[in-house]
């Protein structure tokens, strides 16, 4: 089953379909160098096989060239996967001055199996997020969890998303009005996946299944939508929930960032 999930994703995802979003795609060799807003650089690749420790030095080289040329760029992301053959990557990213962050697993599984009903607080409910108001509490909720200042500057980002893109879908569990935990649900065009992203719950609200629910609403969602699996990228903090909701550990994800000197 970890085989054929992972096959599926490196088949179907790690192609257009990851940078489906950004403002412009440029191509050097297996690399895909996408700008996202807010001066995001990212970079994409099915795979590196082919390349030894001197030929990924040599693409690195060319994405840093790339994007440093371009005004308004501000960071750039490596995304590595841990079941890459790619020889002395990290050792030559961060000599290059990329930072690597947190490693995530990559979570897999059956929406259809996750899409079943789990019991909430009675005083709990789900919601779709649409209005202002409605995202401005959901990213409220989460720049609390996670602890990020910078939230408010994602209202209007995530507002012009939902608003370009109709496929994407933010849920929330609401309490005596208040958002208690949420997450979004991204089906992938052309491809069998859904993501789930953006997963947040109050610290005082975890363990009695909202979390588990939520990930339930949005599969059923996925299912009606065509799609077979549900992917996610998480902490190791958010895997043992995911993986009693049904998805399956298929491998890491490190982000490598660089980050422009200051003037």
């Amino acid at each position: 089953m970890r085989l054929t999930y992972l096959a599926a994703y490196d088949r179907e995802l790690r192609t257009d379909a990851e940078v489906t979003h950004a403002l412009s795609v440029a191509m050097h060799g297996p690399l895909r160098l996408a700008v996202f807003p807010g001066g995001r650089g990212f970079v994409s690749y099915s795979d590196l096989d082919g390349h030894d420790s001197g030929g990924i030095e040599e693409l690195i080289d060319v994405a840093l060239a790339h994007f440093t040329t371009l005004s308004g760029i501000d960071s750039i992301e490596w995304k590595t996967r841990g079941h890459d053959r790619a020889p002395g990557l990290g050792r030559a990213l961060e000599s290059r001055g990329f930072v690597p962050e947190d490693e995530e697993s990559v979570m897999i599984g059956e929406a259809a199996a996750l899409a079943q009903p789990v019991d909430l607080p009675s005083e709990v409910e789900l919601r779709r997020a649409r209005t202002e108001a409605e995202v401005f509490a959901m990213e409220e909720m989460q720049g609390r969890v996670f602890g990020d200042p910078q939230w408010r500057v994602r209202v209007e980002t995530t507002l012009q998303r939902i608003r370009e893109d109709d496929t994407v879908e933010l849920w929330t569990a609401v309490a005596d009005g208040a958002v208690i935990s949420a997450g979004r649900l991204e089906p992938v065009a052309g491809t069998r996946f859904a993501g789930l992203w953006g997963g947040a719950t109050l610290p005082e609200w975890r363990g009695r299944g909202i979390y588990r629910a939520l990930t339930a609403e949005r599969a059923r969602s996925a299912l009606a939508l065509g799609k077979r699996y549900l992917q996610s990228d998480c902490t190791e903090f958010s895997r043992p929930i995911l993986e009693r909701a049904g998805l399956v550990k298929v491998s890491t994800t490190t982000p490598y960032v660089w980050t422009r000197p200051a003037d």
